[in-house]
């Protein structure tokens, strides 16, 4: 399976969201300071890519940027 289609599909979604949360909760009760600060804001990324259904990865392999265009190609 395509690694930009597992991306989109559900699984991948939740997969992106846990490794979200996962990095900001490390970010916040681990690492502390600025370092877990930035942690935990670049954990945003996958939290939100999954959430809102989109793939950052997916235009740099030729693919379209959301996951209903994605699944549907």
């Amino acid at each position: 399976m395509n690694f930009v289609k597992f991306m989109a599909s559900s699984t991948g979604r939740r997969v992106r969201i846990g490794a979200g949360i996962v990095l900001i909760l490390i970010g916040l009760l681990v690492v502390k300071g600025t370092g877990g600060t930035i942690l935990a804001i670049v954990g945003l990324v996958p939290l939100l890519a999954g959430s809102l259904d989109f793939c950052i990865a997916a235009p740099l392999l030729g693919y379209p940027f959301r996951g209903p265009d994605i699944r549907a190609k």
